[in-house]
């Protein structure tokens, strides 16, 4: 097979997407070295790419605010064009490579007239649009239901987002395939020395619970950050909340609760953290907090688990299904439960002893190659070739 994998999510600093994106396509091509996976826009454009976005990520922010109006259209204009320029390069590059197949991991595709796959991790923007910015919901319900309409099969992260696939997009079962993530080898327990260093390096306590992620509505930080700040001021001092993220869209009210409660009692953000200190930062923490009201997936819970960290979650769908009874799950909006399940972090090791346990074998099960192995058998069921045998896929 000759695939086409769209790679621009995977040039900029990453997000979730990008990441499994990345990871994706590195298992692809590591599993199945006789086909051919082709990362769109090729080595070197990426090289270039990367370059350019390492050294703008070393300038720091300027001070937040409203850009005007000029800028504003300027900023819109301009991206308009490149998506323009873009999208016309990709149809180019579909036309010209004699690819087999398109892979696009990131929602909507292009027109390309080669057969489709498209990977959809979940289904906020159309099921909570109160949770995004309304320009991202104007172009997602317009985008969408195109891109879906294109494509032959869709790629899920649980079994909870394939159910909502069908329920609320009318896909046929055997147009949607769920297919678990995997967890990145850097994903594992640390050395004493690499958790002083990295405590030293953010001031960190030596006990410390954690939320790892973008601070915007649907994650639930509010219900975190009550909880925390209603715990007895012996037990936020022995075990502070830590919250590594930076402020996302419409997080003003998070924001505003941080400053006026629970920083004064001794919460602390670290804002954005880089990839490279994230498996230390959770091999350190007492427990990775996971309050959030919807997930496609979940990925923060199950790397904190493959570093040998406890897990306190919600009970949303896809989380429950991704983490099992291997971690502490409790309804987003239960309040006391929250505030007891930091209680007990503080105070009952024997607790945090057994979801460390139950964490890392769980996480251990969730492997690219096996992701890997689920996408292939999607291609070739999208090209109507025949799907392997046990024995043809231990030799592919």
């Amino acid at each position: 097979m000759r695939v086409l994998f769209n790679g621009v999510t995977t040039l900029k600093p990453k997000t979730g997407i990008a990441h499994a994106a990345a990871n994706l396509h590195a298992a692809l091509v590591a599993t199945f070295p006789k086909d051919h996976f082709w990362l769109y826009p090729g080595a070197v454009v990426a090289r270039a790419a990367g370059r350019f976005f390492r050294a703008d990520a070393g300038v720091p922010p300027r001070a937040a605010r409203e850009p005007g109006a000029l800028k504003q259209f300027a900023k819109r204009t301009a991206g308009a064009v490149a998506k323009l320029g873009y999208a016309a390069h990709f149809q180019w590059a579909a036309r010209t490579g004699r690819f087999d197949l398109y892979h696009e991991p990131n929602f909507v595709p292009f027109q390309t007239g080669l057969p489709l796959v498209v990977t959809v991790f979940d289904l906020s923007v159309l099921l909570h649009p109160e949770w995004h910015p309304a320009e991202r919901v104007k172009a997602h319900e317009k985008a969408f239901a195109r891109g879906l309409e294109l494509a032959n099969h869709v790629l899920v992260g649980t079994e909870a987002v394939r159910a909502e696939a069908q329920r609320y997009l009318g896909l046929s079962p055997d147009r949607v395939t769920a297919m678990l993530c995997g967890v990145g080898p850097q994903f594992r327990p640390q050395t004493p020395d690499a958790i002083a260093a990295l405590r030293a390096k953010y001031a960190l306590p030596p006990r410390y619970t954690l939320y790892v992620g973008t601070i915007e509505p649907r994650k639930n930080i509010a219900t975190l950050l009550r909880a925390f700040s209603d715990l007895p001021a012996p037990v936020r001092a022995a075990c502070p909340l830590v919250l590594a993220g930076g402020w996302g869209w419409k997080a003003e009210a998070e924001r505003e609760l941080f400053h006026s409660e629970a920083k004064p009692r001794g919460a602390i953000h670290l804002g954005y953290v880089p990839d490279s200190d994230l498996p230390t930062l959770y091999a350190g923490a007492e427990a990775l907090l996971y309050p959030t009201f919807y997930e496609g997936f979940g990925m923060p819970p199950v790397e904190a688990m493959a570093c040998g960290t406890a897990a306190v979650t919600s009970t949303a769908d896809a989380v429950r299904e991704v983490v099992g009874s291997n971690a502490l799950t409790l309804a987003p909006d239960n309040m006391d439960g929250w505030r007891d399940a930091l209680l007990r972090i503080a105070d009952d090791r024997e607790f945090l002893s057994y979801y460390r346990r139950r964490g890392l074998a769980h996480a251990a099960t969730f492997t690219w190659d096996a992701c890997a192995r689920v996408t292939w058998g999607v291609y070739r069921k999208v090209l109507g070739l025949p799907q392997p045998t046990v024995e043809t896929r231990r030799a592919a």
